[in-house]
């Protein structure tokens, strides 16, 4: 039938779910428990959801699946004997028998249909097809029979969906009948035009069909032609009645499928009488009920299936759908507001405004994420404005209220102790039912539905359920009803006789009729997946605890520090954090035998200050997990009083900070170089490791004012304490003074009252301690409320090492490397170090008339380009006490660059060349200087610079700007790049003027211009040649016209008959070129060096989608870039006689006038129609009125198709929108017609011309050339020439899809 015609969406196909909110620690995670809904889904196989529904449907038809478990293995077979050669086992039947069992029984969300498609002989890449499910319908139930001849079932499907249709032709004459009987499994009913499944039904089995006229009947009694009447009645009905409908048709006009998307409505139950042949039955016996819809999603060439079933044994456990239980918000009026109680707010109180938050909720619960936004829209504040500075996080601010709050559902929602969240209106996945959740949360089965006042009570007897491969979802019975239109809709219907009762011991037991050993296979497989789902939970829930015990720590500067200082302090502990906090207590009191008195257990956290405690575990009863203990969690076992005989405050607002004391420290220190590594045993205490300030790491309580901290640190009253100005950073205007110096600010003295907290104070902030004698040293200077520290003078210094010559690309062995300590100062010149260096290591005598430089290096020990010998240390940035490099070179001069550069790759290690160039060169002369370094010479060169990325970037395109001009820095890299640059300025040629069209091919080249931005473009002349009046087969550079392509592949608007492309060379451009620069580059190819154009305004450039111009390039200066040319796209440079600026609306048209009388029209002329203030039909009617010097009204107008060779004409239309019931404007830019540039109009006066069809003779050639081509393609043959039609659409090329498969299922041989 249809094959693989329906290709399943990719996100419709991928339906199968799994468990959220966990990541699985270890192995796999076992399959997820059944929904809500009590009933297992099927698993896609990447598209099977044509299958899975059809097996929910046999699965839902108590009848068929009771015939089907009352096959035993006698009949059957075992599947274990499958491979035996001499075994006959009918393996279709019992891996459907099993399969049903698995979906009945098992606790599993969903079941694989693996076991099945491979008794089917389908291979892997089948399960990825997607077919028909009517089609699958037919196949399955033949296989099916084929499986089961020679048992007692081989029959039960025909008994089942076996019916019969007579039809019969009457003799009009003499009344003789003619009957034939049909045999029939489902009844295929027509969709199009008809809209319901009555409607259908009547005109199959009512109506009748007369053979008169010239459609005469020969009847076989008259032995002659006659009039007659042809109908169908249906003979025998069966129990269960399938009908499929045809939605998916073939349209033989466009030659194309479609799927009809129209209402077409079905009843719930329906009488048959009417289309029967005998009627004198009981209206049972013809009253059918529907139990099964399935429904496709999607269009002809792709969808997906899913089904609504009704459950027959309510087998499932039906709720209202989601939809339904959310709450509906609706404005509430006064009255409501004023009955309704409102919670006492406290606005400096987040406990309070917390606790009225989640009690106005209608779950009693609030996600974790929205609490700060509910906050903000209570408050007007945020929390990190109004509360984070004395609380801090608000996650932290709950925990430390776990008395009141409780974190549920995996820690995503946060709920009162006091009103627990009910766990049916927000449940959680199936996996987080027995993991994550708290078991004081978990789900009660029987637990009723709070409804709200508009939402219906559960309905009696069976429900209907949406079976979606894994996912099952509860329906309300009027949902069937959005099925009867739209792109998803009925698919086949599946009725069933309301005489057919099930007996009450089938209800609500899925065990019914199943066999004994299908039963203890289930049965098993739950266990099984009982220990693996416990084993993974046991994995999942289990929680490493870190136990910090008291006796092995004390108090010491405001935190808990270890005694010993080799272990890590504490014990590690695995427990379940499903059990209880009073099971964890229990656990460590067996663990410390020897432990006496009370147990606290407080969360702890390990700080840069050493461990802090926060809150402490009061409640025994609540589990781990809704304390928010996790893994990792540090515990500290204390008495809960104190430790060593200290007490221990505990809290977030007492966490310690670790501050870096600062002192003063006037000891005289020498220090000696050895390698170049200073060496002092308390060197690392100092501010910048000199002498002078001597730093400690002292831990304080947060909530210690600053005064604590100076009695805590031994201080008078007199001492100041100072904070790091800036931040810390160091300021620069003593960068040249032996280190630099650094700027602290005062506290005032009302700080001493305020926390660290308070005042912000963090880890490792810096904590400077003076007491007033310390100001009568050099070192310290007050300045108001801000302290300047200064380096001593005893290290200004610069030590200079000499860097060995390169040799073969190594340098020489680092023992070489020689290393000397000059002394200097911020005003000495950088020459004189240079000068004193060179004199100290002997050089002039070793390398007389050697040039040398020094060079700083960065952290990774790159050398950075040659500092400025004319400057001082200051002002050339080098900060004393560092090293300078002593490199062979020159150094560059105040007005100089230094700079590097590469040919034609990005730079790399060692492949750099250095050059000195000055600040006013310009590009083209540094261009000169860098190709005379390494030796050639020519003008297809230009420079590029690096981008952010260290590779090559955009091309210096100004080459008459100066380096400073450019903002070119001092070290930066340049590259050296094949190929010109595009020319500034327009060059004129003089000239005949002809009428010409260009080519342009616009390529990229990778082997030459691997770089983003850079174009090749191959420049194409077409020319008529019955104009050609030069000879443009030479220039100065040998042959321009070695290419030619055949005209035909350019739309006729461009050439004609005999005509041809030649090629006129190449261009090379930036796509930062503008398209004014484009023009330009093309005009100066030596073969086109006789064209004139007085301006680029006289050069119309064209854009080409498959072979046809579809868009003109507007705006002389917008870059390439700007206008979308990519690699690969095609231009047609067009020479105009006059110049020409469109303008973003205006549309260029061809339009032609139509003979009176003929299939023809006058000469075509190009119309320049301004669209910008109105599209619509009239403004265009106008304008080419106005051209013609004709009457609007007069005018008919027709758009040209030349793929399709026909004419669409122009009329106006109204189009209403959907949503907001307003009138759109008519345009012709939009659709239907799509008007732009190049489109051609056509143009009938009917005041003279009374033949309105717009169609050429070459239009009828044209559309007679199609219908060939698509008969040949029909019958299998080759397509046609494509240049005898013609571009088709999108550049000739169409969609292309998976080859159409046959459904099959392979059958063995039971006879």
């Amino acid at each position: 039938m249809f094959g693989n015609l329906f290709e399943e969406d990719e996100e419709e196909g991928l339906s199968s779910t799994s468990s959220k909110g966990r990541v699985s620690k270890v192995g796999e995670e076992p399959p997820p428990h059944r929904g809500r809904s009590n009933l297992c889904g099927i698993k896609n196989q990447g598209g099977t959801c044509y299958l899975n529904s059809l097996l929910q449907t046999l699965l839902f038809t108590p009848e068929f699946r009771e015939e089907l478990f009352r096959l035993g293995p006698e009949e059957l077979g075992c599947l274990e004997d499958k491979d035996k050669p001499e075994a006959k086992v009918r393996v279709i039947p019992l891996e459907l028998q099993r399969l049903f069992a698995h979906l009945l029984l098992v606790d599993q969300q969903s079941a694989s249909t693996a076991s099945l498609t491979d008794s089917f002989g389908w291979n892997s890449s089948e399960g990825t097809n997607q077919h028909d499910v009517q089609e699958l319908n037919r196949i399955l139930f033949s296989a099916l029979e084929h499986s089961l001849v020679g048992t007692s079932g081989s029959a039960f499907i025909d008994r089942l969906y076996h019916g019969t249709i007579v039809n019969s032709i009457i003799c009009k004459e003499c009344g003789n009948v003619s009957q034939r009987q049909e045999d029939f499994l489902d009844l295929t009913v027509c969709v199009c035009g008809v809209c319901s499944l009555e409607e259908a039904l009547w005109n199959m089995f009512v109506e009748e069909e007369l053979f008169e006229g010239n459609n005469l009947y020969r009847c076989a009694q008259c032995d002659r032609l006659v009039t007659a009447a042809k109908s169908a009645k249906l003979r025998k009905l069966p129990p269960f009645m399938t009908m499929s409908l045809l939605r998916f048709s073939f349209d033989f006009a466009k030659l194309e499928r479609y799927k009809e998307t129209g209402r077409y409505s079905f009843p719930l139950t329906i009488n048959l009488r009417p289309f029967c042949e005998q009627v004198d039955g009981d209206d049972s016996d013809y009253s059918y009920e529907l139990f099964s819809v399935i429904i496709h999603k999607g269009g002809c060439y792709g969808g997906h299936y899913h089904v609504y079933i009704r459950d027959i044994d309510e087998l499932g456990r039906w709720e209202p759908p989601e939809e339904e239980r959310k709450p509906k918000t609706q404005k509430k009026g006064k009255e409501e507001v004023k009955e309704k109680p409102q919670l006492k707010l406290n606005g400096d109180d987040p406990l309070s405004i917390f606790t009225s938050i989640i009690a106005e909720e209608s779950l009693k619960s609030v996600l974790l994420d929205q609490l700060g936004q509910k906050l903000m829209e209570k408050t007007g504040s945020s929390w990190n404005k109004k509360f984070k500075k004395q609380y801090g996080p608000i996650a932290k601010f709950l925990q430390s209220h776990s008395d009141v709050f409780l974190l549920v559902c995996n820690g995503t929602r946060v709920a009162l102790k006091a009103n627990l969240p009910s766990p049916e209106a927000e449940p959680c996945s199936p996996a987080e039912l027995t993991t994550n959740c708290d078991p004081s949360t978990t789900p009660d089965p029987g637990a009723s539905e709070h409804l709200g006042p508009n939402q219906k009570p559960e309905p009696e007897g069976s429900h209907w359920f949406d079976l979606n491969d894994s996912t099952v979802m509860s329906i309300r019975e009027s949902d069937i009803e959005k099925q009867f239109q739209g792109k998803e809709s009925a698919y086949m219907l599946f009725y069933r006789k309301t005489q057919l009762h099930r007996p009450s011991e089938a209800l609500n037991n899925p065990q019914y009729k199943v066999p004994s050993q299908l039963i203890q296979m289930a049965e098993e497989e739950n266990i099984k997946l009982q220990k693996m789902r416990e084993a993974f939970e046991a994995s999942n829930n289990t929680v490493e605890l870190c136990l910090h015990l008291a006796p092995y720590y004390r108090l010491e500067n405001g935190a808990l520090q270890s005694i010993s200082k080799e272990s890590n302090g504490y014990t590690a502990l695995s427990f379940d954090r499903r059990k209880s906090v009073g099971d964890l207590r229990l656990a460590i009191y067996q663990m410390q035998e020897l432990w006496e008195g009370d147990m606290a257990l407080t969360v702890a956290k390990s700080l840069p200050a050493g461990l802090h405690l926060y809150n402490t575990l009061t409640d025994d009863n609540i589990s781990l997990f809704s304390a928010g203990i996790q893994s990792s969690t540090h515990l500290f076992v204390w008495n809960g009083r104190e430790v060593c005989g200290a007490t221990v405050l505990i809290g977030a607002e007492w966490e310690p900070v670790l501050l870096t004391v600062v002192r003063p420290s006037f000891d005289d220190v020498e220090y000696e170089m050895e390698d170049g590594v200073e060496c002092e045993d308390n060197r690392e205490g100092f501010e910048n490791g000199s002498p002078g300030l001597k730093r400690e790491a002292r831990g304080f309580a947060g909530g210690a004012t600053l005064g604590e901290v100076r009695e805590a640190l031994g201080e008078p009253k007199e001492s100041l304490l100072c904070q790091e100005h800036n931040g810390g950073k160091r300021r620069e205007q003593g960068a040249g003074e032996g280190g630099g110096s650094s700027g602290w600010r005062v506290f005032p003295h009302d700080d001493m009252q305020r926390t660290l907290k308070e005042l912000s104070l963090k880890d490792g902030d810096a904590l400077l301690v003076l007491e007033p004698q310390s100001f009568d040293s050099s070192v310290f200077t007050l300045n108001g409320d801000v302290v300047t520290v200064t380096t001593p003078s005893d290290c200004r210094w610069l030590q200079v090492e000499l860097h060995p010559p390169v040799t073969g690309g190594l340098v020489e062995q680092e023992e070489e490397i020689k290393k000397i300590k000059v002394p200097a100062t911020g005003s000495m010149l950088l020459c004189e170090v240079k000068q004193r260096a060179i004199e100290e290591l002997q050089l002039q005598d070793q390398t007389p008339g050697a040039q040398y430089c020094l060079r700083q290096t960065d952290c990774t020990g790159k050398l950075l380009p040659p500092v400025c010998e004319e400057l001082s240390v200051r002002d050339a940035g080098v900060r004393l006490m560092t090293t300078l490099s002593l490199c062979l070179g020159n150094a560059p001069k105040a007005s100089q660059l230094f700079l590097h550069f590469t040919m034609g790759a990005a730079p790399s290690a060692g492949m750099e060349i250095d050059i000195i160039v000055e600040k006013t060169c310009t590009v083209k002369e540094c261009l000169k200087a860098m190709l005379d370094v390494v030796g050639l010479d020519g003008t297809c060169w230009h420079l590029r610079r690096l981008d952010w990325c260290e590779e090559v970037g955009e091309p210096l395109m100004d080459e008459d700007a100066s380096l400073s001009e450019l903002k070119i820095s001092n070290g930066e890299t340049l590259v050296v790049t094949e190929g010109r640059l595009p020319p500034k300025v327009l060059q004129c040629f003089q000239s005949d003027c002809r009428f010409m069209f260009l080519i342009v091919s616009f390529t990229f080249i990778p082997l030459f211009f691997p770089y983003q931005g850079f174009l090749k473009i191959s420049v194409w002349l077409y020319v008529d040649p019955l104009n050609i009046q030069t000879d443009f087969n030479h220039s100065e550079n040998g042959p321009a016209l070695e290419k030619t392509m055949t005209a035909g592949k350019i739309n006729s608007l461009f050439a004609g008959k005999g005509t041809e492309l030649r090629s006129m060379g190449q261009v090379e451009i930036s796509d930062e070129a503008t398209l004014e620069e484009l023009k330009t580059q093309i005009l100066t190819l030596p073969a086109l060096q006789d064209v004139c154009v007085p301006a680029t305004g006289f050069m119309r450039v064209w854009q080409l989608e498959g072979g046809r111009p579809a868009r003109i390039l507007r705006g002389q200066q917008v870059t390439l870039r700007k206008l979308k040319l990519t690699s690969g796209m095609d231009l047609c440079v067009q020479q105009l006689l006059k110049e020409e600026d469109l303008g973003p609306k205006e549309v260029l048209l061809n339009v032609k006038m139509g003979i009176p009388g003929e299939k023809c029209y006058y000469p075509s002329e190009e119309l320049v129609w301004d669209a910008s203030h109105d599209s619509s039909p009239r403004c265009l009617r106008t304008c080419l009125a106005a051209h013609y010097g004709l009457s609007p009204d007069s005018l008919l107008l027709a758009k040209h198709q030349p793929d399709k060779h026909i004419w669409e004409e122009i009329c106006s239309w109204t189009h209403v929108s959907k949503k907001k019931k307003k009138k759109k404007a008519e345009s012709l830019l939009g659709a239907p017609f799509h008007l732009k540039d190049g489109d051609t109009v056509g143009i009938k006066n009917l005041l003279i011309d009374t033949n309105r069809n717009f169609i050429t003779l070459e239009d009828e050639q044209g559309q007679q050339r199609l219908r060939e081509q698509q008969e040949q393609r029909r019958k299998g043959g080759n397509a046609a020439d494509s240049n005898s039609a013609g571009f088709q659409k999108n550049g000739g090329q169409t969609k292309t899809r998976k080859p159409e498969v046959a459904l099959s299922i392979s059958v063995g041989q039971f006879k």
